[in-house]
């Protein structure tokens, strides 16, 4: 036991106590930074702890590094340096990246950050670069999505811990990948949330899709954004990542004059030059807002990049010929869409968007570099939220999860993948839960049923506080060794191998891209650096693509692909790349 300090910010509270074990401790007020309250008392890793606030219940630190038994349990002391790091890392960047979205609690059966290490020697062969976790904060349960976490200092502890992600992380290093987190700074979770019992977290002066909004503006914020940038920092440092993810930055409501995320970019800068490691910060956003990856000098939020849903939905309408939801705007001329957001990035940059009933967006400079939009066919939430939580496998054909794997992975934009994308996973990824509260589950369970009866659903929703509907999105490993799922994968590999070798294909801007299409017989070729990708989409047609003179065929889905006379023939639903 060694004598640490204890401390939290209640400004309003007029008496806390320290729960040190069995011991009650008065805490006293830090004169000197106003709503502080500290103790030093003997402790040491694993010593439980929380704070009582006027004689009321004794709660988890808001600041916890580690949950031992749930949200609801008392916090344990955790040393963030003690884990002895076996790899030296020096960081990877954003750029020329390839990412691999995955879950935790699904990638393998176990659900733990031990069984997810076995899989990384898998994701060193295929030869993508980053992979990109859904969020590791506790929540109530056991399994769930993780945008439900209430400790955004904290790691699930039916995951491993802090210890399980320092483990994951390093082993991740030694086998050369970089390690990008999920982190949600827009809402806590609807159980399990203490920090409005400790101070004025929440603002009723702005909503959001879960209620109040985080208070980063009104008062008390300073505190507040301390508190959540303080904790992406601190996952950055003491957990060696190399960026994070950042949930939904449009439901960030911030009325003051430097935007927190502003605040955040610059502070992850300042890291990376602290570290002398790169660091990146990718932004969720669906306002198609230029601002967010326009740097700070320049009047941006800074961010490094964002997920480009605008190619997601162009590509999925041209693949699958949808036209329900936010799919609607796409599906007109979906071979002229996939064009526009291939060489412009948004496909609403100022348009009307009949979704929206609105104008929606505004340009780019042609001038940005691609490498800050990520480009993918799936994600877990275009997968994960559609009723049965199909993939674009479940009614695809293997060709055109060729093709949708060449306009990915050799597109302008950092391509990133959905764990199991790259052999085709027949296994649904389904929306589910474990929560603990039986009136919050029950209200899930409902409200799932009714939004997809609304949207004119007539089958079955996976009931999502079933143990079933996590165990039937978990991967089957024994797909890979079979086809077409084999070949699928060396596809995939055979792909990323190309855009490695031709690194300079994530050193564009957007306005370097050119683009030619048909939109009656469904091809669609693609120039980027010194490649052309060509896809035939048309289901029996074989499609005549003109290229330039005596290009050299790198790679071909189907043998099939030949060129003749300045026109590349391809038969229907495949691909080529050449040079």
């Amino acid at each position: 036991m060694v004598g640490m300090r204890f401390e939290v910010w209640a400004p309003v509270a007029e008496r806390v106590t320290l729960r040190l074990e069995a011991r009650e401790l008065p805490m006293q007020r830090d004169q000197a930074r106003p709503g502080r309250w500290t103790l030093h008392a003997e402790a040491g890793p694993g010593t439980r702890y929380g704070f009582a606030l006027d004689g009321g219940p004794v709660r988890p630190d808001p600041r916890s590094r580690r949950q031992p038994d749930g949200p609801e349990g008392l916090s344990a002391v955790v040393d963030p340096g003690a884990y002895e790091w076996r790899h030296p890392w020096q960081g990877r960047p954003l750029t020329g990246a390839v990412l691999y979205e995955l879950h935790i609690g699904t990638v393998t059966p176990e659900g733990t950050f031990e069984a997810a290490a076995g899989r990384l020697p898998h994701l060193a062969r295929l030869g993508v670069t980053h992979v990109e976790l859904m969020p590791v904060s506790p929540f109530p349960g056991t399994h769930g999505w993780g945008y439900d976490g209430v400790a955004p200092w904290a790691v699930h502890e039916p995951y491993g811990g802090p210890d399980g992600l320092a483990r994951f992380v390093d082993a991740a290093h030694g086998v050369g990948l970089g390690v990008v987190l999920d982190v949600v700074h827009n809402h806590l979770g609807p159980s399990g949330n203490h920090l409005p019992a400790f101070g004025p977290y929440f603002t009723d002066h702005h909503r959001t899709p879960w209620g109040a909004a985080v208070n980063l503006d009104g008062p008390g914020s300073d505190e507040v954004r301390a508190y959540f940038g303080g904790s992406a920092l601190a996952l950055l440092r003491d957990f060696r990542l190399d960026g994070l993810r950042l949930d939904a930055v449009h439901t960030l409501a911030d009325d003051r004059a430097l935007h927190f995320l502003e605040e955040l970019s610059a502070a992850v800068d300042a890291l990376a030059a602290e570290t002398g490691r790169p660091l990146f910060l990718i932004a969720e956003s669906d306002r198609n807002d230029p601002r967010t990856t326009v740097p700070r000098p320049a009047h941006g939020h800074g961010l490094h990049a964002q997920w480009n849903d605008d190619f997601h939905h162009t590509l999925h309408t041209a693949l699958t010929g949808e036209d329900q939801g936010y799919y609607a705007d796409f599906a007109h001329a979906p071979m002229a869409a996939l064009a526009k957001t291939l060489t412009g990035a948004f496909f609403h940059d100022g348009s009307y968007s009949a979704f929206r009933g609105r104008r929606h967006g505004a340009p780019l400079d042609p001038m940005v570099p691609t490498h800050r939009f990520l480009g993918y066919a799936q994600n877990h939430d275009q997968v994960g939220n559609r009723a049965a939580g199909d993939r674009l496998s479940a009614s695809l054909s293997p060709g055109l999860l060729a093709c949708a794997a060449a306009l990915v992975l050799l597109s302008p934009f950092t391509p990133m993948l959905f764990m199991g994308e790259e052999w085709g996973a027949r296994t649904p990824w389904q929306y589910f839960t474990d929560h603990t509260d039986p009136a919050l589950a029950r209200a899930v369970q409902e409200g799932r049923r009714a939004e997809f009866a609304a949207h004119g659903w007539q089958g079955d929703v996976p009931d999502p506080q079933s143990p079933h509907t996590r165990e039937h999105s978990c991967l089957d490993w024994s797909e890979p060794e079979r086809d077409p799922h084999a070949a699928l994968l060396a596809w995939h590999q055979d792909l990323i191998a190309l855009r490695r070798a031709h690194s300079d294909l994530a050193r564009t801007s957007l306005g370097a891209a050119r683009v030619t299409y048909d939109e009656d017989t469904r091809w669609l070729a693609l120039s980027s650096g010194p490649l052309s990708i060509a896809v035939n989409l048309h289901p029996s047609e074989r499609a005549a693509v003109p290229l330039p003179a005596h290009p050299e065929l790198l790679a071909a889905w189907s043998t099939a692909s030949q060129y003749e006379g300045g026109m590349l023939l391809l038969p229907p639903e495949s691909a080529a790349v050449l040079r």
